[in-house]
């Protein structure tokens, strides 16, 4: 455990933030690709570190089309939970859980608060698919719920962004590949504005 208070940062993949150019004040976790490996280091990291609340940046495949650039993450469901017809997609069955985590405010005037929302799952969205729009889905990644679920659990505020990485169709595993490092430079300015205001950030 640290010796004084830090946010996590927590993102999949080096490829994606070097903690290099990163203010004090934040531990930056590396958790894997996938919900599960994002829900394990996650835990892990809010065990060793004790936190005063977690961030998350990654990439993201957009499925509205307004949607660019960076984002910060409002709402995140999951995507991918289907057990039908015990409970409705996205809904985990017998879970008394929340199906859906909401951000802490978001005190940042860089981008549009807390507008976005995320559909998290263990798939890389290359095809529409028209649950998607029905639940007004903007974006869709592979981690975020996991981190939120986690967040929960330990009664942690969480803040996300997303850099829009491909447009979540055929041509996605070559766009995201071309552009997973483009967005460090626009996070970075999203976060030190974030860090500015909130409560508790020890520079």
């Amino acid at each position: 455990m640290r010796d004084t208070p830090c946010w996590l940062l927590l993102a999949a993949l080096p490829a994606e933030i070097s903690a290099a150019q990163l203010p004090p004040g934040l531990e930056l976790v590396y958790t894997g690709v996938g919900k599960l490996n994002a829900a394990l280091q996650t835990w892990r990291a809010i065990e060793r570190c004790q936190p005063q609340g977690l961030i998350n940046f990654g990439t993201a495949g957009r499925t509205h089309a307004g949607v660019s650039g960076l984002v910060s993450i409002g709402e995140v469901l999951q995507r991918d939970m289907c057990a039908e017809p015990l409970s409705p997609r996205g809904i985990t069955p017998f879970c008394e859980r929340p199906q859906r985590y909401l951000a802490a405010p978001d005190p940042t005037t860089t981008l549009p608060a807390n507008r976005v929302r995320c559909g998290s799952g263990d798939s890389f969205v290359t095809a529409h698919d028209p649950w998607l729009a029905t639940h007004q889905v903007d974006v869709v990644d592979m981690e975020l719920f996991a981190i939120a679920h986690v967040a929960h659990e330990h009664g942690l505020p969480w803040h996300a962004f997303k850099f829009i990485s491909d447009d979540a169709n055929e041509e996605s595993a070559r766009t995201w590949e071309q552009s997973v490092s483009q967005g460090q430079p626009l996070f970075l300015q999203a976060l030190d504005d974030l860090t500015s205001k909130l409560p508790g950030f020890k520079r």
